[in-house]
């Protein structure tokens, strides 16, 4: 139903009655904009919006052009889509969309499992910009059944589904599904719908149709075999070898086999074997026992994952930007029979929840392989609903599950693993991060007003605890790649007993930017984009310190509340877009000098304090600390130590140990509750950073210190 009252025809071709054709794969085009504000806009839309029933149906947002861009299905529609227009729905690409959104249709259903079901359809025949689709348009290999056939035959293909053939898959790698067809002809014979005399077969029982006396003469014929049914490999249909209806059984076993219930073809076999044996058909029980061998084979490269014999599919996902990666591991009979990789097209920013639900709908709607349960990550809002909907598909009980800890999390935390190395091998295979950097730098250079794109980015932070071990970090990004053979670390000297991040920054800026620094290969080059982690009173301190030196560097800071950034010439926060390449890498730099500023601030804290404790231990002194220091080597395994291990040191004795091991428990207890780089309590046996720290080394794996 459109939301004039007529009749919507989801399933017409596209392009009938006015309705827009499938979308170019790029982003829709910004619509001219109406007359009036944007709040005038909506406010338009919401007054149609409160005429659409509250019945369950679907719901097509169109742009200018009459582009569908969006599908989305509802319990309630007029509710559901009220949460658009009065931008309740707090995804990102909310605002975006409805921007873009000039009129819309909705159709009604019957119940909220129909909803599901044509959302699946519409998005299939829309493919719109903001649903969540496969990344490249390729179609994945599968193993069909051509069930509608007297002789129904196995085959490779991507074909577009058709009915009266079952599909099992989707693989991603084709040589691994013409694998499986190959050991499932050399353990139950059946046609291939490739053999030139199994078509013939096929093209005679078409051309008599409904002729039942003519079909079964035509199935008890005698002619000439294929190539197939000599090497044991087709059960020599064309010959009239075996009958439809002994036939239909194989099929039947194969389907079995395919859908992981291997354990049930062996057991015919063994018992057919047993069979041939007690008849004393010794060469029909010695080919079932080949066939059986194959099996065991088969097992053999397969991985137990479980040790009971369940069937379950694992899904997980890496989001990266606008593309994910996605993963399933479809086990079988407590087996892993396959690994399908999937690359994902997210659009704009959406939540991970809409990711994983799209995902299950596109992926369970071209396959029929369903097991009994699918394991994701994330509590899904409509799990119930895609439960019922991949329940009617299999014809059995399938549920949605979020494994919590065991044997089902590992295997999806190996699962998501995966899915991050193939959405990587994507990146690197197709350019994508490097386009990615590109455009990252173009919009910085078009949103900070800068003079040139920012090839080479600094970035400083500062860490500190009350004002002690207070440190800063430099990271460098060259043309928007991290380069960390340019990482600097820098202990703040002036700042002590109190915790001032702008002096510190106006400090360690004007060591990094001095005349000899500037002139030190060491340091790298001129920075094009200065970015300083904080908000204005940030930027104000560096900007101060820029101008002491003379130094002209565009600079900006970046807030953690709401990822603002500030520049020198607007009161106003610059904000990038949500979800955009720009706003991803400057992010990305803040977060890699926060990590890389803690780290050195917790390095110089531990091992400070790790000193200090062993001073107040009772009965160690500077001889048996320079033992203990000496036969660990790090404070890292000290603390790792158990008393044993510390009594083991020459010198030191039992009782010893024990309060040494007893001290350092106390004090990790302590510090168990500090906030993770946060200014915080300091403990009462550290005021200050005590002489005699060791400092890191300057030879650090990610920069050296100054």
């Amino acid at each position: 139903m459109r939301r004039d009252g007529s009749m919507s025809d989801p399933m017409r071709p596209a392009g009938a009655n006015g309705d827009a054709g499938v979308p170019a794969p790029d982003a829709p085009r910004a619509a001219t904009p109406a007359p009036g504000t944007a709040a005038e806009h909506l406010a338009r839309l919401a007054a149609e919006v409160a005429q659409v029933p509250t019945q369950p149906g679907c719901y097509l947002w169109k742009d200018a052009s009459g582009t569908i861009i969006y599908v989305g299905k509802a319990k309630n529609l007029r509710a559901r889509m009220r949460q658009y227009v009065t931008l309740a729905d707090e995804r990102a690409k909310i605002p975006l969309m409805m921007q873009l959104v000039e009129s819309f249709d909705y159709i009604v259903v019957d119940s909220e499992h129909e909803a599901l079901v044509l959302e699946r359809e519409l998005i299939g025949q829309y493919r719109p910009y903001f649903n969540v689709d496969f990344k490249d348009d390729k179609s994945y290999p599968f193993i069909a059944i051509t069930r509608g056939d007297v002789y129904p035959a196995i085959k490779y293909t991507r074909e577009k589904h058709k009915p009266g053939t079952r599909y099992f898959g989707p693989y991603t790698d084709s040589r691994a599904a013409r694998d499986v067809i190959d050991t499932i002809r050399k353990v139950i014979p059946i046609c291939s719908a490739s053999c030139a005399e199994w078509k013939r077969t096929r093209r005679l029982i078409e051309a008599h149709a409904g002729d039942e006396d003519i079909i079964g003469l035509i199935c008890a014929q005698k002619g000439r075999p294929c190539f197939d049914y000599h090497v044991g490999r087709g059960p020599g249909a064309c010959v009239g070898a075996v009958t439809p209806e002994e036939y239909a059984g194989s099929v039947r076993r194969v389907e079995r086999f395919l859908s992981g219930r291997r354990g049930e073809v062996v057991d015919e076999l063994k018992a057919e074997m047993a069979e041939a044996a007690a008849d004393l058909d010794f060469e029909r029980a010695a080919r079932v026992k080949r066939r059986l061998e194959v099996i065991d084979g088969l097992d053999d490269r397969q991985q137990v994952v479980f040790p009971s014999r369940v069937d379950i599919d694992v899904v997980g996902f890496f989001r990266e930007e606008t593309i994910a990666g996605a993963c399933v591991f479809a086990v079988r009979d407590g087996r892993m029979q396959r690994s399908c990789e999937f690359i994902l097209d997210k659009g704009l920013d959406v939540g991970e929840e809409e990711l994983v639900s799209g995902f299950i709908k596109r992926y369970y709607d071209e396959t029929s392989d369903i097991p009994g349960e699918v394991d994701v990550a994330v509590e899904l809002e409509d799990a119930e609903l895609l439960g019922e909907w991949l329940t009617g598909k299999r014809g059995r009980v399938c549920r949605l599950h979020r494994p919590q800890r065991g044997e089902k999390r590992h295997l999806l935390e190996t699962c998501e693993r995966n899915a991050r190395h193939a959405l990587m091998r994507y990146m690197m295979r197709t350019g994508y991060a490097d386009d990615r950097a590109n455009r990252a730098l173009l919009e910085l250079e078009s949103a900070l007003a800068l003079p040139a794109p920012p090839l080479r980015i600094e970035c400083f932070d500062i860490s500190t605890i009350h004002g002690a071990f207070t440190v800063a970090s430099m990271v460098v990004f060259t043309n928007g790649r991290a380069d960390k053979s340019q990482y600097r670390r820098f202990r703040v000297r002036s700042i002590t007993g109190e915790a001032n991040d702008f002096l510190s920054m106006q400090e360690v800026l004007g060591r990094r930017y001095a005349p000899e620094r500037m002139a030190d290969e060491r340091f790298g080059s001129r920075p094009d984009l200065l970015v300083v982690d904080g908000g204005k009173p940030q930027l104000t301190a560096a900007l101060t310190q820029l101008e002491a030196l003379g130094l002209d560097i565009p600079v900006c800071g970046l807030a953690k509340a709401d990822e603002e950034v500030f520049v020198p010439w607007d009161d106003a926060p610059v904000v990038l877009p949500n979800g955009s390449a720009s706003l991803y890498l400057i992010k990305q730099v803040r977060d890699e000098a926060h990590r890389f500023a803690i780290t050195f601030h917790r390095e110089l804290r531990d091992k400070a304090m790790t000193v200090s404790i062993l001073d107040e231990v009772e009965g160690v002194g500077p001889t048996r600390k320079k033992a203990i220091m000496r036969h660990f080597g790090s404070m890292k395994r000290l603390r790792a130590a158990s008393a044993e291990d510390i009594a083991a040191v020459k010198g030191v004795p039992d009782q010893v140990a024990q309060a040494v091991y007893d001290t350092l428990r106390a004090w990790e207890r302590e510090l168990a509750g500090d906030a993770e780089g946060a200014v915080g309590a300091e403990p009462a046996a550290v005021s200050a950073e005590p002489e005699g720290a060791e400092p890191a080394g300057a030879g650090d794996a990610e920069g050296a210190q100054e």
